[in-house]
């Protein structure tokens, strides 16, 4: 049961009462910004929530037990101080939103109703949909190591070691032509193998696109110059001369692990874990397959 602060909850026994909602938002960046559908700016916990943002709250759902609740809330992008650019950058991605109410005529009055992330977001016509996921949406994420055939460590962390400085598995380009979203070409990859960025990432060093990464779709090698397509078009156009790094790409797989990177002692998986056609093989007379013994001696 929640409890109500006792000045705010004589408010709410009034017959007339002043209420509003605010909205607290932290990226995980740490930047923190604040935004109220009030016609006043307010300001509470060092925060000050701003008026006029165009941000609207739709209908919220609550759940029992473990089920994820939720909301949406939903404004205009310039007027909230949130660009289209921000966005499809990730940057609100997964942010934490407290949701507060609040009585603007004294806002010591107020009271917090929930604490979610943001989901996915959906944009159209210079406006924007949030989606609010409650805490249960955790339970849903994958968390410490799991027992799976492919490697559960990322390319170049603590747990796979591999030194992604190698020259052997990063490069230095500039882009030569592209299409300004989603496909480039240069002359600054010919060293490496065909498909040996596919999975990897681009990180751009310089250009309207600086420190944004992105992953790459597909890298094809041809002669003098490579091609790569990438996942998710950046915010900003991509221009000719634009300069960026790129890592090679990982399968996870074990084959991948030895011929690729000769990290087979960091490989994080287990290769020889028996797959489900294993499971539902039916035991046959004289085989040898279901004796007990070693399935790879």
């Amino acid at each position: 049961m929640r409890d109500i602060p006792a000045a705010l909850a004589a408010h709410l026994a009034e017959a007339a009462t002043t209420l509003c909602r605010c909205w607290r938002l932290t990226r995980r960046d740490g930047a923190v910004s604040g935004f109220t559908d009030h016609d006043r700016d307010l300001l509470f916990d060092g925060c000050s929530f701003a008026a006029g943002t165009g941000l609207e709250a739709a209908e919220a759902t609550a759940e029992l037990g473990f089920a994820v609740s939720g909301g949406d809330v939903s404004g205009a992008l310039v007027s909230a101080g949130l660009t289209e650019a921000d966005i499809a950058a990730g940057l609100y991605d997964d942010a934490s939103v407290e949701t507060w109410i609040v009585n603007w005529a004294a806002p010591a009055e107020r009271l917090l109703l929930d604490l979610s992330s943001i989901g996915e977001i959906r944009r159209a016509d210079g406006a924007f949909v949030a989606e609010l996921r409650g805490p249960m949406h955790r339970l849903d994420e994958e968390r410490g190591l799991t027992y799976r055939a492919a490697c559960s460590a990322t390319l170049g962390d603590e747990r796979c070691r591999v030194d992604l400085d190698d020259p052997a598995f990063s490069g230095f380009a500039a882009v030569a032509t592209t299409d300004g979203g989603l496909a480039l070409t240069t002359t600054g990859l010919g060293a490496f193998a065909d498909g040996w960025f596919y999975g990897g990432q681009l990180l751009w060093t310089g250009g309207a696109n600086a420190g944004r990464a992105v992953e790459i779709k597909a890298h094809r090698a041809g002669t003098g110059a490579a091609e790569l397509d990438l996942w998710q078009r950046m915010p900003a156009t991509i221009a000719a001369g634009d300069p960026f790094r790129v890592t090679a790409g990982c399968d996870k797989r074990l084959a991948t692990c030895r011929d690729k990177f000769g990290n087979v002692p960091n490989h994080r998986g287990f290769p020889h874990m028996p797959g489900s056609d294993f499971v539902l093989r039916v035991a046959a007379s004289g085989t040898g397959v279901f004796d007990g013994g070693s399935l790879f001696r």
